[in-house]
């Protein structure tokens, strides 16, 4: 049945976040801090790796080698222009506190549970696991990618969760919305997404979860919803250069 797997991943979500928020509290501030830049860390660690999409041969023949890295600095630039002029992070903001008004008592704070929905959100929906297996999905290839990830968003949101409370669970509804719509994107396209334009939406993303590790560390506050759009630009670009080369 297509779309199982973003079911079970939003069910290991709502689960990891609803321990996380019943046990969290019993650990020491030092302890959830700790969590979080351990957390951060990793973060950091698996956008590094996907940065390793740029040597990707179909990726580097599509848009030659010098052109693998450009393709992402200017599907930044441009991502994060058109984001900033739409205002996305401010919008997921609203969104979070909306979310944040409709679902708790108010005695969590609003700070709090926006950056935990924003934060969570971020790291749930970019990567090629929430992509090649929404797709996978789809197309009925299989779930199993989408299984691998919602055990690592399972115990992740468990984690995240223990400091930012429900946010985190709230961030179920991004991780639907958004692989849903690949999942149907799969469904109806009959084919596989050419893998240099996959490799270059990797990589890509690789450059905004460094962003949420930066973020999650508190080195500094990155607006990385407003980088979002940039995740749509890479393929385009990526498609551009290729049949302008080829």
């Amino acid at each position: 049945m297509p779309g199982l797997g973003t079911l079970i991943n939003i069910a290991a979500i709502l689960i990891g976040s609803t321990i996380g928020v019943l046990v969290g509290h019993r650990f020491p501030e030092r302890t959830r801090v700790s969590v979080t830049d351990a957390l951060g860390l990793v973060v950091l660690v698996v956008g590094a790796m996907n940065l390793f999409a740029i040597a990707d041969s179909d990726y580097r023949d599509a848009v030659t080698d010098a052109g693998t890295l450009l393709v992402v600095l200017f599907s930044i630039l441009i991502g994060g222009i058109i984001g900033s002029l739409f205002r996305i992070e401010y919008r997921l903001e609203l969104i979070g506190g909306w979310l944040q008004r409709r679902f708790t008592k108010g005695d969590e704070p609003r700070s709090r549970f926006i950056e935990g929905f924003v934060t969570a959100s971020l790291v749930f929906c970019i990567g090629p696991l929430a992509i090649l297996g929404s797709l996978s999905d789809g197309l009925g290839q299989g779930i199993e990618q989408l299984t691998l990830k919602s055990l690592l968003d399972g115990f992740a949101s468990l984690a995240f969760a223990s400091t930012f409370g429900w946010g985190v669970a709230a961030s179920a509804i991004s991780v639907g919305v958004f692989q849903g719509l690949i999942t149907i994107i799969g469904f109806f396209a009959g084919s596989v997404m050419p893998a240099a334009l996959i490799a270059s939406i990797t990589a890509t993303g690789g450059v905004l979860l460094l962003g949420v590790g930066i973020r999650m560390l508190n080195i500094r506050a990155i607006a990385v919803g407003d980088l979002l759009p940039a995740l749509v630009v890479a393929p385009i670009l990526t498609a551009i250069t290729a049949s302008v080369l080829g």
